[in-house]
């Protein structure tokens, strides 16, 4: 299998587009916690569909987590990283597993909407002094499995259940970086004993993968200047966004 292959019928000018967008996808996860997954399928299903898109994207989230994670390690709270790998380890399996065959649309919906209503209610759960336990975060990391198991763009949830555990600014994405290589790894297993990972899913990821590396680091540059509470917003509005995205994903499957 060359890898070269899979970009037959691609021109170069497409192939630019791919890697403009994945390096501000980069930057983006390094400011906010996600972007590749959410990103991504905005230019790579116009190019060559939507089938291969959660195999590309498990692919190249190895690179950009690791570099996050290099860039962030210092920061990250490796006991609830921990926590929820181990919750979301077999749901992770049985979502790439089923990723094919199932629809997203209802459930994209109802998780969509919850994550724009998770902003004010992790802010009133904030003032009250009111989060989430070990046992929530097992519970919500379980559910989380399913999700990032078969979809591509699901990362603002994780984000969602890390901030409500306590976790903020630079602590929510290095965290996050180091549970996304895992459930990353879990997923490629999966999807490799299947059969989906083909040359051109090997070629796209690589290519994502190798120019997103930079822009981890270039985001902690921005991210070690700012004030946790800006940071912690520009949290609050990626959560938001990916929620939109979500339900607008949904509702465009459903038309």
């Amino acid at each position: 299998m060359s890898i070269l292959s899979g970009f037959a019928d691609v021109s170069l000018a497409q192939l630019s587009l791919v890697g403009l967008v994945a390096l501000f996808a980069s930057v983006l996860g390094g400011l906010a916690g996600y972007g590749t997954g959410a990103l991504m399928p905005l230019v790579l299903v116009p190019l060559i569909g939507a089938e291969p898109v959660v195999p590309i994207i498990a692919i190249s989230a190895i690179f950009t987590n690791l570099s996050r994670t290099a860039a962030y390690l210092g920061y990250a709270d490796r006991r609830r990283a921990m926590i929820v790998i181990l919750a979301a380890a077999i749901t992770t399996a049985a979502g790439a597993y089923g990723y094919t065959r199932l629809s997203n649309a209802g459930a994209a919906l109802v998780i969509g909407a919850m994550l724009i209503l998770s902003v004010p209610l992790r802010r009133m759960a904030r003032r009250r002094d009111i989060k989430i336990g070990d046992a929530g975060l097992t519970l919500g990391a379980a559910g989380y499995g399913v999700v990032v198991g078969g979809t591509s763009g699901s990362g603002v949830i994780l984000l969602s259940l890390l901030m409500a555990a306590g976790l903020d600014g630079a602590a929510v994405i290095a965290t996050d970086a180091m549970i996304s290589v895992a459930t990353s790894i879990i997923k490629i297993s999966v999807f490799g004993l299947a059969g989906v990972l083909t040359a051109q899913v090997f070629a796209f990821a690589l290519l994502i993968g190798a120019i997103a590396l930079p822009g981890a680091f270039l985001a902690k540059a921005f991210v070690e200047r700012m004030p946790v509470h800006i940071h912690t917003a520009i949290l609050d509005v990626a959560v938001i966004a990916g929620g939109v995205m979500m339900i607008s994903t949904a509702l465009r499957q459903l038309v």
